[in-house]
């Protein structure tokens, strides 16, 4: 087995003039969906014809996360190249946890696991199951996994696998090295992985399997798994890791992930964090995450560069991002609430839940209706003193919901608290905040 990594703009990145139309496997270069495969040409080949591909999916929280949403990407692109998608979510493999670099994983139940296994699968069924003219598989490795005892575990599967190979895998080799070291149960994750690419070569002829560059070692373990039980050659294709201009992990700054649960991160606070991405890295996200074409994605990246106050870019990724994973009345809805908070709408025309959810992410502070404009503004930090309120207010400088202020004794009434959640209180134009109930 060959193995080629594949970056962003390396020669075989793009496809060459005069070669013809270019490829499912051009496409997924040019948008940089690419970092290593076992073969590039094999599988270029391969998926020049019509193949079985898939990827798995454990259920180590409630939720998919941003990070996830790029394997997702990569099948759709596939799927409607014609090939046949299979999306894996793991209720074996998530009982035991994918070996970190770090530390050990702790161990849910059975019961959070199978409930987070519902979750999960309903996500992925929502984003791969739209193209009904290719409709995807849809599979649990419980299913195959469960029934296998330890002794067949160890006879029919563990005999294929070299210890010495399995301890150079990247997490492995962290973990032994370390004080902690690794339990038998991680260590054992990756014949779990490659049992499932098995089992998929066997029931559905799956010849390539996807993941994230940090999956490179478990993937190739199935690829080697099916090569030494079945004689046949099977691939592997990761996808990079992706990181800000700084190195900075993408889908962080909220404090753990971005989530692609609205009850874990709100689609208003999916959609400000796209909008909020830096120029250096816009169109590296409008390749991976937008089915836009070169034409489109080279105008953009003109009007980043002429332009780049007006965000056009970033509000054409918030936008498709958010529609692919929340709906498009979930996106207009967010959009509405955005243009209002920043006056340009009516902000009790927003939805009582989108309301809550886009002034839940303003700063501010608990506020009680009959409390002056003036004290609000210093309680939400608007203001450093109730002079500087008066002083703001006086200057026409202050809003109460996009209406200016001019009464510095303005008495906060019930119904200035929209949908019974907050007032949004304005010093200028950009500087907000929520006197929330």
């Amino acid at each position: 087995m060959s193995t080629t990594d594949v970056g962003v703009g390396s020669p075989a990145a793009d496809s060459t003039p005069g070669t013809g139309a270019p490829t499912i496997l051009d496409e997924l270069q040019w948008r940089g969906l690419v970092a290593q495969t076992t073969d590039v040409e094999e599988l270029g080949q391969a998926l020049s014809g019509r193949v079985t591909v898939y990827c798995g999916f454990d259920p180590t929280a409630p939720s998919l996360h941003f990070g996830n949403l790029v394997q997702l990407i990569v099948l759709r692109h596939l799927q409607r190249a014609g090939h046949r998608i299979i999306g894996l979510v793991g209720g074996s493999t998530g009982l035991i946890g994918d070996p970190r670099p770090s530390s050990e994983r702790v161990l849910k139940t059975k019961d959070d696991t199978a409930r987070d296994v519902e979750r999960i699968a309903a996500q992925v069924q929502a984003i791969l199951g739209a193209d009904e003219s290719n409709p995807p598989i849809f599979v649990n490795n419980l299913d195959w996994t469960a029934p296998i005892s330890a002794l067949d575990f160890l006879r029919d599967y563990g005999k294929h696998f070299r210890v010495n190979q399995m301890v150079k895998k990247d997490a492995v080799a962290a973990r032994l090295n370390s004080d902690q070291g690794i339990s038998y149960t991680e260590f054992s994750y990756q014949i779990l992985q490659a049992l499932d690419f098995l089992h998929l070569y066997r029931e559905h002829g799956c010849t390539v399997q996807t993941g994230g560059q940090d999956q490179w070692g478990n993937l190739t373990a199935g690829v080697d798994l099916v090569h030494r039980v079945e004689g046949a050659s099977v691939h592997a294709l990761t996808t990079p890791l992706l990181t800000d201009a700084s190195g900075e992990k993408f889908g962080k700054s909220l404090g753990n992930s971005v989530w692609l649960s609205p009850q874990m991160t709100s689609p208003y606070a999916f959609y400000q964090y796209f909008l909020n991405i830096e120029d250096a890295s816009v169109v590296k996200l409008l390749k991976v995450f937008t089915d836009r074409t070169r034409d489109e994605i080279e105008d953009l990246e003109r009007q980043v560069a002429d332009e780049p106050f007006r965000r056009t870019a970033q509000r054409a990724l918030a936008s498709d991002i958010t529609t692919l994973v929340h709906g498009a009345e979930a996106t207009a809805a967010v959009q509405a609430a955005s243009a209002a908070l920043f006056g340009k709408g009516d902000l009790a025309g927003i939805d009582p839940a989108t309301f809550a959810d886009a002034t839940s992410e303003l700063d501010g502070a608990t506020v009680a209706p009959g409390t002056s404009v003036t004290d609000a503004l210093v309680a939400i930090g608007l203001a450093d003193s109730r002079n500087a309120a008066r002083r703001t207010i006086g200057e026409g400088g202050a809003s109460l919901n996009n209406v200016k202020l001019a009464d510095p004794e303005y008495v906060l009434a019930e119904e200035d608290f929209l949908h019974g959640h907050a007032a949004v209180l304005k010093r200028g134009r950009r500087n907000l905040a929520a006197a929330r109930r």
